[in-house]
């Protein structure tokens, strides 16, 4: 069988010497880009196997070579299958780990079923290739997917010989997941004729003298002789077993499953054992690893999106908003995630069309630089509506599904009370909506439930407390707060949190003294300063003021209180202005409920509650996915009053979206109400919490709202607009353009550019259109443009989708209205002039009195949150267009501390409406055959 010539050698060795270099160039290329970037592998071992002790250190040596940092996480014996899951999963979630190795065989003292923790790894950072998912690929004939990493070097030893592969006869001896199989994949997908050899093979080595192409890997010594081996054949041995050898120094050998001396005389090209192989498993190993932080890079970078938008059937007349919402076939959430890159462990599925994204999309993005921000706001609108919802969808619609843009938009989450009450849903309107409708109107992902339990609970709290200090002694409270379990007491980290605010340094509860046990156990809390109420997310009149503590067992702590509804709760405006759960369970922590009889603020934190409410909240503070009728990604998250909060959608929404759009791309927020109120408090409370500055503001309008502020006839819900909204009237148009007018001097205060969005109606006039153009213009706007998105669709809006993209590339120079460290009544007279147009404030007694106790507490250098009407400049209604010289009447003051302002109340605001007599839920059923909800809006 000799030919007379030895083989020649594959020096696995020089050849992944080669490969490492190559490897060792690309990291160096990745940190081109990012300095501080290192690929990282993590390697998990179960137990204390020395011979998988050996082969770990030698990847983490060769990972350092490369600059790879390869991480060993050695996990014991005991560890069960669920713990190294959870392991698993931790290691998915994390941006920084970009390749995850679990190290085989498992060295555990329970069984743990190897298969099904490989395939938790997520398939992108699969670095062996094992999963399913990986293995199906390839089987597939996917040759992009993370290949096994001894079949990958094997294929670059044989290429390596420079023979063709194709065409030729392959044989592989051995069937195993790790070598054989993948690796009779790999040269089938090369074009090769591959058979391959099991223990019930007959005739292996017949079999194997056809082949031009030998692979072995099956773990038995010298199996492979000489008489097996084609003359010239390429031979590859993937064996490597130790055995006794009296001749080593070591008392042990190498040996691989080809008889390497017998057959090097046969073939034309071989391995040896050690040195051949093995060097290549480890080589290919780095390579994948370095393959997967590239893709990581990739995704930082943030190109554009490939997204598959859905076109849209529009049919005139326009029809209901459910019967469009339900002529659209969304896409299924996961698939809009992927187009966006938002990574599988990054978000869980609530259904097939809504989801919740994990904040750690923020960790792995930290270094995008954020998108383009635009925060749409409104003139003073009639009862109506102007549309602010379905240009914020429109505009989003039109960048993204025809401009072709990475576009996200950011809205609220609606109340249930509004929906089955008298407003109806609000998913925008006809052809720009958010999709489906009814999730959308309806529980969503339970946000709003999570809140009020949280808020109830904590109202609970407060009564309880105040219930069990009135019974008990102070050595009673004490033993009951901190009881001894086990024959020990201890404080909880609530407590501990207490003693710091109460300057008491003592941690072990046996060493206090009275005077310090009465100031730790006994909040004191003023019944009659309790502002903390109980909330429901339906419209229930007769909550407004109710007495509790009826019952014999409560008696002598009944008092008057009331419910709010759900979206008026604090936890609502945390929820919306929080920047991570860090920072949300410190701002929970530190709201106000009440004062204690010495005039000192009591905090969530006091009761003990702040980490209870955060664990309630912990699932909320993720942004809602959803998706537009034409496709686009939307986040749907919080949803606070306008009035008494600051009526936007959440910061973190906003955060995630800036980095997903990357560099190029927009974030399309809506700020509540007119821009005297939403976007004033975008700018003066959620932008100084968030950092955010935003590029271009949109402000809507439409004729009929500036006819009705030149002087037009009342406009009433659920009756036919007057004439003069119907038919055109340019006088009416002028003279109403001082809303306008007083609104986009105001946009000029904060220093940035103004595009103004035109709503237009069957009714309006092109010369009424015209004419509040060039007005718009004259004072300043950037652009003002007419916009049909209700009944067209993105397409309706792309002209003002191009003003935008203009706008934002204008320069800024943003800045705040007033500074934090001015007086409460300062910052309040200063909003009331600069953006009203007032003459001064009047303070009334009661509002002067609380200036008065939150500046002793320390809460003077909180942002103020106007609580007023949305339908005027003024705090009457009634005073439509640019009223000048009136005095803003501020009738109280109270205090969202936790969520970090203060609202001035301005004349009466109602946080539990009430159900009109015709409720909307009179219209809503569902049909009991195919569950199809009607009647929402």
């Amino acid at each position: 069988m000799a030919t007379g010539e030895p083989a020649k050698i594959l020096n696995g060795k020089v050849i992944a010497a080669s490969i490492r270099e190559k490897v060792k160039q690309q990291v160096a290329k990745l940190r081109e880009t990012r300095i501080d970037f290192t690929p990282r592998l993590i390697i998990l071992q179960v137990g204390d196997r020395e011979d998988s002790n050996v082969y770990i250190r030698m990847k983490v040596k060769a990972g350092a070579e490369v600059g790879v940092d390869v991480q060993h996480k050695k996990l014991s014996r005991d560890t069960k299958e669920h713990q190294l899951i959870a392991f698993i999963m931790s290691l998915n979630n994390d941006p920084t780990v970009h390749g995850i190795l679990l190290q085989l065989p498992l060295d555990s003292a329970t069984p743990i079923n190897s298969n099904n923790c490989t395939n938790q790894i997520a398939p992108h950072k699969d670095v062996d290739g094992l999963s399913d998912k990986n293995a199906g690929k390839l089987a597939n004939g996917d040759l992009n997917c993370l290949l096994p990493c001894t079949p990958a070097g094997c294929m670059q030893l044989i290429q390596h010989t420079g023979v063709e592969v194709a065409g030729k006869k392959a044989v592989v001896i051995g069937r195993s997941k790790i070598v054989g199989s993948p690796m009779a994949r790999l040269l089938t997908w090369h074009n090769a004729t591959v058979t391959v050899c099991h223990s019930k093979t007959t005739d292996i080595a017949g079999v194997a003298r056809e082949a031009d192409v030998l692979v072995v890997a099956v773990g038995n010594p010298k199996m492979v002789q000489a008489d097996w081996i084609k003359p010239g054949a390429v031979v590859i041995d993937c064996g490597i077993t130790s055995v006794a050898d009296n001749t080593k120094k070591s008392g042990k050998a190498l040996l691989g499953d080809v008889d390497y001396e017998a057959c090097q005389h046969v073939a034309g090209w071989i391995t040896p054992v050690p040195g051949g192989v093995g060097p290549m498993t480890v080589a290919m190993l780095l390579h994948n690893v370095v393959q997967c932080a590239s893709v990581a890079t990739q995704q930082l970078s943030n190109e554009k999106w490939t997204i598959q938008c859905l076109p849209l059937a529009r049919v005139l007349p326009v029809p209901s908003d459910i019967v469009i919402a339900r002529s659209q076939q969304p896409k299924p959430m996961s698939d809009v995630a992927k187009e966006i890159g938002i990574l599988p462990t990054e978000i869980d599925l609530y259904g097939n069309t809504k989801a919740k994204v994990s904040l750690t999309v923020m960790d792995r993005l930290q270094h995008v630089t954020n998108g383009n921000y635009i925060v749409v706001t409104g003139i003073n609108p009639t009862p109506l509506g102007e549309g602010k919802s379905t240009t914020t969808i429109g505009l989003s619609q039109a960048l993204g599904a025809h401009m072709r843009q990475n576009v996200f938009a950011c809205v609220r989450q609606p109340s249930q009370g509004p929906t089955f009450g008298i407003k109806g849903g609000a998913a925008g309107g006809g052809y720009s909506q958010v999709i489906p409708m009814e999730e959308f109107n309806l529980h969503l992902t339970g946000d709003i439930h999570a809140i009020t339990a949280s808020n109830n609970l904590l109202a609970a709290a407060i009564d309880a407390r105040i219930l069990h200090e009135s019974t008990q002694s102070d050595t009673a409270l004490y033993k009951r707060l901190v009881p001894s379990k086990d024959g020990k007491r201890q404080f909880s980290s609530s407590q501990l949190r207490r003693l710091e605010k109460l300057n008491i340094t003592k941690t072990d509860p046996s060493s206090l003294t009275p005077d310090e046990i009465k100031k730790f156990a006994r909040l004191d809390i003023d019944p009659a300063t309790i502002t903390w109420q109980r909330v429901l997310d339906t419209n229930d009149r007769f909550l407004r003021k109710i007495t509790i503590g009826q019952s014999d067992t409560e008696k002598s702590c009944s008092r008057e209180s009331q419910f709010d509804i759900a979206v008026a709760s604090e936890i609502m405006a945390v929820l919306a202005l929080t920047t991570s759960l860090s920072d949300m369970r410190k701002r929970l922590g530190n709201i106000v409920v009440a004062s204690n009889k010495q005039n000192e603020p009591v905090t969530a934190d006091d009761l003990g509650m702040g980490g209870a409410l955060a664990v309630l909240m912990k699932d909320a503070i993720r942004p809602n996915l959803m998706q537009t009728l034409e496709g686009t990604p939307v986040f749907v998250h919080a949803g606070p009053f306008a009035n008494i909060a600051h009526g936007n959608s959440s910061i973190l929404a906003d955060m995630i979206a800036l980095k997903l759009v990357g560099p190029h791309g927009y974030v399309i927020t809506e700020a509540g109400f007119g821009a005297d109120i939403g976007m004033e408090k975008f700018f003066g409370i959620k932008c100084r919490y968030s950092g955010l500055i935003p590029n271009c503001v949109v402000m809507v309008a439409t004729v009929r709202a500036l006819k009705m502020h030149g002087g037009g006839p009342a406009v009433t819900p659920g009756k036919p607009l007057h004439s003069a909204y119907t038919e055109e009237n340019l006088g009416l148009v002028e003279a109403g353009f001082a809303n306008m007018k007083r609104h986009l001097n105001n946009v000029s205060l904060y220093g940035i550019p103004v595009v103004v969005a035109i709503n237009k109606f069957s009714t309006d006039s092109m010369a009424e259109l015209e004419l509040i153009r060039k007005l718009c213009l004259d004072v300043g706007a950037a652009d003002a443009i007419f916009c049909e998105h209700w009944e067209k669709g993105g397409e309706g809006a792309t002209h003002l989708a191009e003003a935008v993209m203009k706008a934002c590339s204008l320069p800024s120079s943003f800045k705040f209205l007033y500074p934090l460290d001015m007086s409460i009544e300062d910052k309040i007279r200063l909003i009331a002039q600069k953006i009203y147009g007032a003459k001064d404030i009047e303070l009334l007694p009661d509002a002067r009195k609380k200036v008065s106790l939150y500046e002793s507490q320390g809460f003077g250098g909180l942002p103020i949150c106007m609580a007023k009407t949305h339908l005027s400049l003024s705090h009457d209604p009634n005073l439509k267009g640019a009223p000048t010289g009136f005095v803003l009447p501020v009738r109280d003051v109270r205090a969202s501390v936790g969520a970090g302002f203060l609202y001035p109340l301005i004349g009466q605001i109602s946080t539990m409406p009430g159900l009109p007599t015709r409720p909307c839920f009179m219209d809503i059923d569902i049909n009991t055959d195919n569950g199809d909800i009607h009647g929402l809006f």
